[in-house]
């Protein structure tokens, strides 16, 4: 681990997951655990093969608050980096991306948006979102172009034929919208470009600006699927292997209206057949929820979502839907002491110092037991564990002693 991590990056995990328990965007794989099953699985069966040659699919992850599923998403994240996919990582959040409402949604996935990002460049904060998304795809095809030896008189008719390759895309106006933003970067014209992305990211639609441009549709309900499939469609044509989309609710969601409930019902089970038509290409979408009580009720809709989402994905059966986080392979308490000793290497590199052996040992042990006793409450166990083994590493290199259960309250 001293090879691939610096003080640096060590010190940025410590403070992440010690104040609230939740994986930095990197750093998470080196304490990562048990999920080796899952992962080997999605990346043989789906993203190096299947997803990739064309193929779409839903999954389902259910795992409690504080249980793994952020976790969890950014190892797919990594997977599908290493296989060229375009990621979007989507916290939906009850005010700004209800999942009843598929335009909000949309929105949230164009600013999630990632290409694929070596350490260096999401160390050096890359920008998340279609704005930057398509600077990059601009500046990688400009880059390229002038590796292969093309004067600068020879560039723009180079990059003009670059987009005429672009083909296929269901929205005439998303099309167009990407097109011109890729146009107005050749033109150095960043006032266009800044209008034009305002109504790729969902912010606005002005007829009068917009429709110079080939714009003709506002983004709301009655588009957002067609934008949706016209966004994968896109990463494809430009050179990506597809698009993985990780929707994670990261907070409880409130109580909804029956209108709005049964909203949310509905736009997730025409996703979930979405992924079954051939207009629907190389997407995986993965829906990470702490439970399945959205799922009680006696209705149409929600027995239909019951029969779709019925199936456990394993190793045995990897076509099934529900990955269930609480299922690993590993016993609970040897997958806390495996997290327990990873942190605790990451935090002797973050303070350059070393721990007592036995003291850490046992401490981890003792953190480890605490957290899974307290595994029926409103915190994840394992965020509880991170969050508490990290509190007791401080305490044993100030005090060079074992921490008590007082301590740790």
């Amino acid at each position: 681990m001293s090879n691939d991590i610096n003080s640096k990056v060590a010190r940025n995990i410590i403070n992440t997951v010690g104040a609230n328990g939740i994986p930095p965007q990197y750093g998470f794989q080196f304490f990562t655990a048990g999920l080796d099953p899952y992962l080997s699985i999605i990346d043989e069966e789906y993203l190096s093969t299947f997803i990739k040659e064309g193929g779409s699919t839903f999954k389902m992850v259910v795992g409690t608050y504080g249980g793994g599923k952020t976790h969890f998403l950014y190892s797919v994240r990594d997977i599908a980096w290493i296989n060229n996919f375009v990621v979007s990582y989507v916290p939906l959040s009850p005010k700004q991306s209800p999942f009843h409402q598929l335009d909000l949604v949309y929105k949230a996935i164009v600013r999630g948006l990632w290409p694929p990002l070596t350490a260096d460049e999401l160390l050096s904060g890359y920008e998340q979102g279609i704005v930057s998304f398509i600077r990059s795809w601009f500046s990688a095809r400009y880059k390229e172009f002038i590796a292969r030896g093309f004067s600068n008189n020879e560039l723009e008719d180079q990059l003009s034929d670059h987009l005429d390759n672009i083909y296929g895309v269901e929205s005439l106006s998303f099309d167009k919208a990407v097109k011109s933003a890729f146009r107005s970067l050749m033109c150095n014209e960043e006032e266009k470009f800044i209008q034009i992305c305002q109504w790729l990211t969902g912010d606005g639609y002005d007829r009068h600006i917009h429709g110079h441009f080939g714009i003709l549709q506002r983004v709301d309900k009655t588009t957002a699927f067609p934008l949706i499939r016209s966004l994968v469609q896109w990463v494809r044509q430009i050179g990506y292997s597809g698009l993985v989309i990780l929707l994670d609710e990261a907070e409880r969601v409130p109580s909804l209206s029956t209108k709005q409930r049964e909203l949310h019902l509905n736009n997730l089970r025409e996703i979930i057949d979405e992924c079954g038509h051939t207009a629907f290409q190389s997407v995986m979408i993965f829906y990470a929820v702490p439970d399945e009580n959205f799922l009680e009720g006696r209705t149409q809709i929600y027995e239909a979502l019951k029969q779709r989402l019925a199936t456990i994905f394993d190793a045995f059966n990897p076509t099934g839907v529900r990955i269930e986080l609480e299922r690993l392979s590993i016993e609970p308490i040897s997958f806390l002491l495996e997290v327990g000793n990873k942190l605790k290497q990451i935090y002797e590199i973050a303070y350059d110092c070393k721990l007592d052996h036995q003291l850490s040992s046992e401490t981890i042990s003792l953190v480890a037991k605490s957290a899974y006793d307290q595994r029926y409450g409103d915190i994840g166990y394992k965020r509880l564990f991170v969050q508490n083994v990290i509190k007791a590493f401080h305490i044993l290199k100030n005090a060079g002693k074992l921490p008590t259960f007082e301590d740790l309250e």
